[in-house]
Parts: structure tokens; C-alpha cells; sequence
């Protein structure tokens, strides 16, 4: 199949050109084993924030759990961001993928027409299927933490190609067409705007959780969550603390595998 290389000097006026200002650089590879690995091994330069790296193709892409994947070569957007969240408390740092969450959600929206939704922590679903996932790293600590944020969407993927039987891809979903140089720059505007706004309200939380819950599907059903140390706790999801926690019943669960248990809406 053939399959659009991204535009590279497109993104770079787009993205750090253009009227916002917030990204430092953006660099666009054909092939890399991780581009969250390689952005933590940037973050060692204290200089180094808000960049952007892409890859066509990533051999050793990883998300939640070490899990591990590979993907036919620009069928995806693979992307990574690191930014530095200066004077935040580290208590609300986990909101930082729930934001690109929102962010990866709005542009798909817009770009494309397909009704995503999330569902927490930060997978992004089509009709229940996994469309995106994102998968944050603390690269740096300290007052000023250097937070590199992976970014995976399936755009072109087949059923063949699908990674797993849950995953769906904007092909699959109904966007066939889907320009994958204009979901990045969408993409990235909208984590701008979300980031930009967040730390000018001193890293207040209240405006983007009200925009989290708007978005999470997990929020109102009946789950499955699977704790890590072995722990099974069933029951509504009624919501997230101010820590990015869901709520089930009465506990706050801050990590673990998370099953929806009838149909979302």
C-alpha cells in the first residue's frame, strides 16, 4: 500500500513557525526504536524543551506496561513531545497525558469527523476500539520536570495490520482520507493551547478536568479494574480526583488495566 510521507517543512512552519510560538523544534525521522526514548536521552541538555520528534517507523514502540509493538512504516503517527512543566506540583503532573488525551480527541474530532472519546487514563476509542494511546515519562525531576509524552495513532492500519483485535484505525473508522501532516499540527495546536492555558492558571486543574470528564466514556459505566499487586474492584466509575485518579465506588485507583463492562455512550 502506498502511504503519504509526512511534510516535514509543512509541520516546521505549521508548528514552530506559526502564530502560536510555543514549540522550540520539530524534527521528522524515517525510522527510530523509540522516539520517547530518544527525546528522554535530549532531555539531559537542561536547554532542551518543547520539542517535537516524529518517526515514519518505530522498531521498539512501547506503551503502558512495557508493552511493545511495531507498525507498517507511515500507517501511524508515532510522535513524542518534550516539555518542561516549570514550578508545577509533581501531585498534578499525572494530568499532563490526560491533557494530550483531550488534545489527541479534539483534533480527531475536528480533522476527521470520528466520533473519539477517551478512556481513562488517556487511550483514545472508536466505537470501544483503541484508536490511540499516550504514555508519559518523567525524563528530568526536580522544581522544573522534563516530561516527554508519547503520542501513537492508528491512521492507515488495516484489519490485517491492526496490532490487536480491539485496536481500530481512522481508515477503519471511517476516514479513509485522513491527512496525517494536518492531525499532527492539529494535534499539536491543541496540546499548545491546553498546556499554554494550564500553566498560565498557575496549574490550577479546574478547567481541564471539567474538559477531561466532558471527554472520558469511562466516566458513568460499569468497570473492571485489574490492580496491580493482583486486586480486582468492579463497579461505576464515577469520576477522577483532583490527582487524575478514577473513582470506583468509593476507591481511587491510580493505575492498572481498566475494562468497560457494557457498551459506552
Amino acid at each position: 500500500m502506498e502511504r503519504a510521507a509526512l511534510d516535514a517543512e509543512l509541520l516546521r512552519r505549521n508548528v514552530v513557525e506559526g502564530p502560536e510560538k510555543f514549540f522550540s523544534g520539530i524534527d521528522v525521522v524515517e525510522s527510530t526504536g523509540s522516539t520517547n526514548a530518544d527525546l528522554v536521552a535530549r532531555a539531559m541538555d537542561s536547554d532542551a524543551d518543547r520539542l517535537v520528534l516524529i518517526a515514519e517507523a518505530q522498531e521498539k514502540g512501547r506503551g503502558r506496561h512495557e508493552r511493545h509493538w511495531v507498525s507498517p512504516a507511515r500507517a501511524q503517527i508515532a510522535m513524542s513531545v518534550l516539555v518542561r512543566a516549570r514550578g508545577i506540583d509533581p501531585a498534578v503532573l499525572g494530568w499532563l497525558p490526560l491533557l494530550t488525551g483531550v488534545a489527541v480527541v479534539d483534533a480527531v474530532r475536528a480533522e476527521t469527523g470520528v466520533p473519539a472519546v477517551l478512556k481513562w487514563p488517556n487511550d483514545v476509542l472508536v466505537d470501544g476500539r483503541k484508536l490511540s494511546g499516550i504514555l508519559a515519562e518523567i525524563a528530568a525531576a526536580g522544581a522544573d520536570p522534563a516530561v516527554v509524552v508519547g503520542i501513537g495513532v492508528n491512521v492507515s492500519l488495516t484489519e490485517a495490520e491492526l496490532p490487536v483485535p480491539h485496536a481500530t484505525s481512522l481508515t477503519l473508522a471511517g476516514a479513509p482520507d485522513a491527512d496525517r501532516t494536518a492531525l499532527v499540527t492539529a494535534i499539536l495546536r491543541e496540546f499548545a493551547r491546553r498546556f499554554t492555558a494550564w500553566e498560565a492558571s498557575g496549574w490550577d486543574i479546574g478547567e481541564l478536568a471539567a474538559a477531561y470528564q466532558e471527554r472520558c466514556s469511562t466516566i458513568g459505566a460499569q468497570v473492571r479494574a485489574e490492580i496491580p499487586g493482583g486486586e480486582v474492584l468492579t463497579g461505576i466509575a464515577t469520576g477522577v480526583d483532583e490527582f487524575g485518579r478514577l473513582l470506583i465506588g468509593e476507591r481511587a485507583v491510580s493505575a492498572g488495566d481498566v475494562t468497560h463492562l457494557r457498551a459506552e455512550y
